[in-house]
């Protein structure tokens, strides 16, 4: 009598953290400019820019603690900037600068090579349908706050 050999995994909550390995394995912090998980976090800052900080615990998977550390390390390099919300004065609002943006602009073209090497096996129009997908499903994913609300004023360099 022979074996069954079982089905793959297939269901995207397994298969979207294996993709993320790979593309863990395949960056280091010089080549991005910037380790990983600060590139993570000034990205979705640059997404939602003038977001709760607040947001980024829920985000990030870390502890508050942890996201103070971390907002202290870009706020250190200059590429984010936190300050009050005028509508609620217990609450930062985190703000990318003109700094933070060029370092992401800069890790891009890091990033497209890094895809392209991990996403062969897909054609160009595949990829941006992926690309395309996956954006809109983390936008609906991740927390929405108003930034309007804080008021927003230029963003120094």
């Amino acid at each position: 009598m022979a074996t069954e050999t079982p089905a793959p995994v297939t269901g995207l909550m397994l298969l979207v953290p294996r993709l993320a390995r790979q593309i863990l394995r395949r960056s280091s912090p010089e080549q991005l400019g910037l380790d990983l998980r600060l590139l993570m976090a000034l990205s979705y800052l640059a997404d939602r820019d003038g977001a709760p900080q607040q947001d980024l615990d829920d985000v990030l998977c870390v502890d508050a603690r942890n996201v103070v550390v971390l907002l202290n390390e870009l706020e250190g390099l200059g590429l984010v900037i936190r300050r009050r919300d005028p509508t609620d004065r217990r609450r930062h609002r985190v703000h990318v600068t003109n700094s933070g943006r060029q370092t992401l602009s800069d890790a891009a073209h890091v990033q497209a090579d890094i895809e392209d090497d991990l996403l062969q096996a897909l054609e160009a129009d595949e990829r941006a349908t992926l690309r395309r997908l996956t954006a809109r499903v983390l936008h609906a994913a991740e927390p929405h706050d108003d930034p309007a609300k804080a008021g927003s004023s230029p963003i120094p360099t």
